[in-house]
């Protein structure tokens, strides 16, 4: 097999092994309406075997930024259909990621909601809303009670997905965000069910694993995963507990038949990475992280060695809409302007030439 042969992802039938990470870009407005623009954004990349879209809102609660995509009211699941559907025309697939920003986030930015995590305990940092840069406030601690209903809120976000004719979901456990934060130990000090051991810490991320499972379908779930990334004091420095807690959450929830794991890691072909995949025993998406840009090289090598079945990739599909055609024929590729990934408009967005514009 090599990165640029078909494979398939539980229910998903992928063209190749590229797939596009989930990148905040945050150009969907107050409304988190995702607009023209972002479905021209999407429509250009069509052409990477999967596309997962950048972190969405699955309740107004858990908006993380200014400027970021929901899936709550009709008018952001018709925005996500007109997506889905110039996807689609152009031959591609395309997942949402559904993602509760948890603590991640302010009443400047969530519309003057209550931040809620699993622990009372504020991110050491500030968040840039609107107003400008605040510090993080201390969340509510969410009681057993109303995890059901931010269980039901994936539920729900899910579904709504699926009917805007999205191919899937995946349920963001990275990056310091509401699931992960119950993985961390630094995050969540719970005394009930939801914490204190590694199985007691897993058990909310597999439930709503679980529950979305059921709801469209195990074939069409994927889950992001980042241990160690020590990402927004989501801290795991601990090897044996990372491993104990993500060992258990795979070990309970291979049964179900996900479409595949995504694990954001500096080594993917390290032993952990490679460990969780074996408990798991699914289709396995890597991605090395933040820290690196992922090039030709290393992906091709990922997938040859068989460390991997998909590559996620960031910043080069950013600036390389066709970027598959330019690594499967070796062309020069575009710079990224990290100066406007968080701007708000088309400069730095849609405006990356195309391999025969740039001549």
């Amino acid at each position: 097999m090599d990165l640029f042969s078909p494979i398939a992802l539980g229910d998903l039938q992928l063209a190749n092994r590229v797939v596009m990470a989930p990148l905040t870009r945050m150009r969907s407005g107050a409304s988190g309406v995702p607009g023209d623009l972002v479905v021209e954004h999407y429509r250009q990349r069509a052409g990477v075997g999967l596309i997962i879209t950048e972190g969405t809102y699955p309740n107004h609660q858990s908006q993380a930024f200014v400027g970021q995509p929901g899936i709550v009211t009709d008018e952001q699941v018709e925005g996500w259909r007109r997506v889905a559907d110039a996807v689609h025309v152009e031959g591609g697939r395309i997942v949402l990621q559904v993602m509760h920003g948890g603590r991640v986030t302010h009443p400047e930015i969530n519309g003057g909601r209550r931040v809620e995590a699993p622990s009372a305990i504020a991110i050491n940092g500030v968040a840039r809303t609107a107003e400008g840069k605040l510090a993080y406030p201390e969340p509510h601690a969410l009681t057993a009670e109303e995890l059901q209903r931010v269980t039901q809120d994936f539920v729900a976000a899910s579904r709504r997905a699926i009917e805007a004719g999205l191919d899937g979901v995946e349920l963001h456990g990275a990056n310091g965000y509401l699931l992960h934060e119950f993985l961390s130990p630094a995050s969540n000090v719970r005394d009930d069910g939801y914490g204190g051991s590694p199985e007691q810490r897993a058990r909310f991320v597999a439930e709503v694993v679980e529950a979305v499972s059921a709801e469209i379908g195990a074939g069409r779930v994927g889950l992001r995963i980042s241990p160690e990334h020590n990402i927004q004091d989501a801290f795991e420095t601990d090897r044996a507990d990372v491993l104990a807690t993500y060992g258990y959450l795979l070990d309970r929830l291979r049964p179900l038949g996900l479409a595949y794991l995504s694990v954001l890691h500096v080594e993917p072909a390290g032993e952990l990475v490679q460990e969780l995949r074996r408990r798991f025993g699914g289709p396995l998406i890597v991605n090395s992280g933040f820290s690196t840009v992922t090039t030709r090289d290393e992906a091709v090598a990922l997938i040859e060695a068989a460390h991997a079945d998909a590559v996620a990739v960031g910043r080069p599909v950013i600036a390389n809409p066709d970027l598959v055609e330019r690594w499967k024929g070796e062309h020069p590729e575009n710079e990224p302007k990290p100066h406007l990934f968080y701007a708000s408009g088309a400069e730095g967005y849609t405006d990356y030439p195309f391999l025969e514009q740039a001549g």
